[in-house]
């Protein structure tokens, strides 16, 4: 079975790719030739993965499932959740948008934060959302190699290492993208009876 992942982000068809059972192929926009930068004017997480996943079924006539993610900071407000790759200016850059989470929250005492992702699968005429979050606390320096984002800088509640030093094996069992993915997967392969 192929599924359509409305991202153009290689990083993340590549996590989702290691979640998924051996039967099921996941294609990205490039894979069926749509190169367009589909708008992200949402101002939430479910309203962002869900403009993604309508664009392709209208557009294209395919059921399919698009993804927002977002490092939501307790201190910040909640911020920059649904503006988090674009945090620092449009360019999003990984470095300047750690650089801006570090100078806000130079001041504040907690650094408490959670990863969170959203799913919009459509899927025939029914849009349904799945959501997975992960609570853990920022640090102020990078540690790691793996993961893209703000993984250098996030240790997840009840482990001592980053994301991005935790490594895949690992950060798929308990990511935010993971528990999102499990619970959209779970209700997939019911409904398909795979």
């Amino acid at each position: 079975m192929k599924l359509i992942f409305a991202t153009h982000n290689q990083h993340k068809v590549e996590e989702l790719k290691k979640l998924l059972p051996s039967n099921i192929s996941i294609l990205s926009l490039t894979d069926i030739n749509c190169h367009e930068e589909i708008e992200e004017t949402g101002t939430t997480l479910e309203e962002n993965a869900k403009l993604k996943a309508n664009f392709i079924k209208y557009k294209y006539g395919l059921d399919c499932f698009a993804d927002d993610s977002g490092l939501e900071v307790d201190a910040l407000g909640g911020s920059p959740g649904v503006y988090s790759a674009r945090y620092a200016g449009d360019k999003k850059n990984n470095e300047d948008n750690i650089k801006k989470i570090w100078k806000e929250l130079s001041n504040k005492e907690s650094t408490k934060a959670q990863f969170r992702t959203v799913i919009a699968s459509s899927f025939g005429s029914k849009t349904t959302i799945y959501e997975g979050k992960v609570i853990g606390n920022l640090i102020f320096e990078k540690r790691g190699n793996h993961g893209f984002g703000y993984d250098p800088i996030f240790i997840p509640e009840g482990y001592t290492k980053t994301f991005a030093e935790l490594g895949d094996t690992v950060k798929n069992k308990i990511s935010h993208r993971a528990l999102a993915t499990q619970k959209f997967l779970t209700e997939l392969l019911t409904t398909l009876k795979l």
